[in-house]
């Protein structure tokens, strides 16, 4: 296995200019993640200059075998924190031969709502909470759970140490730091409330770099956890009962809301997501209705509801942002499958654009 690290670890740049690119997309379930590599005859920083590539569309759920052809355009370059060196991650979205956007495709729409004028004008920010539970490989039982049975019920392991308490901690580390090298702005980690659950955040970001950003990050995990021999799901809620789900709150700020006076444009713009509430929730997660049960610091899936420091709403309110009269907001209706593009660019559009 030495042998092996060792040839994983080789430095190419002793030998090579060439440098490989790992090009990302998403699958065709819509939370899957694939990618495959190719070499290139030097570094490349803009995705504009990088090759746009092909691959079998019928093997993903994303093509007929008949008319397989499914095409790669990158659109963000990140550094790989597993080659290291020059070499590259490179998030892309996916297209027929003749360019349209395939169904999956959700970056597509996403872009031009955020290229739109009046939402280039209010520089969005996002920061996303994405929680994630890690399960033990071959019985696919949260990890640090006794096979077949519980824990002790949720209260000590919220933000813990200690062997009995935090799970996987390795695997957290790890996946932050390389996060970091990668150039991805995660700023932060955190023990959830069930055991074997975590949490880290991506942002404040502005646009659908945000986006870009939470699905590469999101690749990185699935990576670090293949290695360590875990499984990562993002199911809303992996165990039923008194355990608590897994979501991806989205917290949210316009420039009007981060000025002063930005207080009243936040409640103007809560206003408007809670007319468009059951859009919201049919964009924002599969099987979330398992997790917005109104228990578990959620609201019920079915009930808009908006509060000041309250985890049991749709929309909450910080209690620094209403004693400043400006800031934002955190929307924690979003499951933890979300898919970022959809989420974020759905509350510019409904936040900035609707009427």
């Amino acid at each position: 296995m030495s042998f092996l690290t060792d040839l994983i670890n080789l430095n190419l740049s002793d030998s090579t200019k060439n440098i490989i690119a790992e090009y990302i997309w998403v699958g065709g379930s819509g939370i899957d993640m694939r990618s495959k590599a190719r070499t290139l005859p030097g570094p490349v920083s803009d995705p504009s200059k990088l090759p746009k590539w092909n691959y079998d569309g019928s093997s993903t759920g994303q093509a007929p075998g008949k008319d397989s052809e499914v095409i790669l355009h990158p659109q963000a370059i990140f550094k790989d924190p597993f080659r290291r060196d020059n070499h590259i991650l490179v998030m892309c979205d996916c297209y027929t031969p003749a360019g349209e956007p395939i169904p999956t495709n959700k970056r597509y729409n996403a872009a031009k709502i955020f290229s739109h004028p009046d939402v280039v004008a209010e520089e969005p920010w996002y920061g996303i909470e994405q929680e994630y539970t890690l399960l033990q490989k071959d019985v696919k039982w949260p990890l640090g759970w006794p096979v077949g049975g519980f824990p002790g019920p949720q209260g000590p392991y919220y933000c813990s140490a200690g062997a009995d308490k935090a799970f996987g901690r390795d695997i957290v580390d790890a996946h932050y730091k390389a996060c970091l090298y990668a150039g991805i702005n995660i700023s932060g980690i955190n023990g959830e409330v069930m055991p074997g659950q975590w949490e880290f955040q991506v942002g404040p970001s502005v646009g659908i770099s945000a986006a870009d950003q939470m699905w590469v990050a999101r690749y990185i995990l699935e990576r670090i956890t293949e290695v360590a021999g875990v499984v990562l799901s993002f199911d809303p809620k992996p165990i039923q009962g008194d355990w608590n789900g897994a979501g991806a709150h989205t917290n949210y700020s316009t420039k009007s809301m981060r000025n002063d006076g930005g207080y009243e444009v936040i409640k103007k713009a809560i206003e408007k997501l809670g007319k468009r509430h059951k859009e919201h929730i049919a964009a924002y997660g599969e099987g979330n209705e398992r997790r917005l049960t109104g228990r578990h610091e959620t609201a019920d899936i079915n009930t808009f509801i908006w509060g000041v420091a309250n985890r049991g709403a749709s929309i909450r309110v910080g209690r620094d942002t209403e004693r400043a009269g400006k800031g934002y907001f955190e929307d924690r209706r979003p499951a933890s499958n979300m898919d970022p593009y959809v989420v974020t660019s759905m509350i510019a559009d409904t936040t900035i654009l609707l009427e």
